[in-house]
């Protein structure tokens, strides 16, 4: 016997960011997001591309920030986030590699054996974010990865 979901998809994701300014413009000037919210004495700010919402808080430590290691740390591996097209795909990936202080960890390539095709970048506070298409959610089905 299975137990039913109690839980309806993510409320919003929170990250904590070294430069709160610098990731904020990354969302919105880059990838085109909208800021929804602030909190200027966290300080934070909530930005969203109308899916999903992201808190993103400043790090207290800014002198000595500790930057996570997905191979050695417990934590956030990377962020997905799910575009519409392959042509979509392309044009994010190139808006970050121009945009400062980013790293394309790898260009969109096929995800195993296909047809799902992903990206992994670096955001300018470091945080590793993927960009992934997948044809086959188009038809209403899903692979996870």
């Amino acid at each position: 016997m299975t137990t039913p979901s109690t839980t309806q998809g993510i409320d919003h994701v929170g990250l904590t960011v070294r430069d709160l300014s610098r990731t904020r413009d990354f969302f919105i000037r880059c990838l085109g997001w909208k800021q929804v919210g602030e909190r200027p004495a966290y300080p934070a700010v909530f930005v969203s591309d109308g899916h999903v919402t992201l808190t993103l808080w400043e790090v207290k430590n800014q002198d000595n920030p500790v930057g996570f290691d997905r191979r050695t740390n417990i934590g956030l591996h990377h962020l997905a986030f799910r575009v519409a097209t392959e042509q979509a795909l392309t044009e994010i990936v190139e808006r970050i590699a121009a945009w400062p202080d980013t790293t394309i960890e790898f260009a969109p390539e096929p995800l195993g054996q296909g047809p799902k095709r992903h990206a992994m970048v670096y955001e300018p506070g470091g945080i590793r974010l993927e960009f992934a298409y997948d044809p086959t959610a188009q038809s209403g089905a899903r692979r996870g990865d």
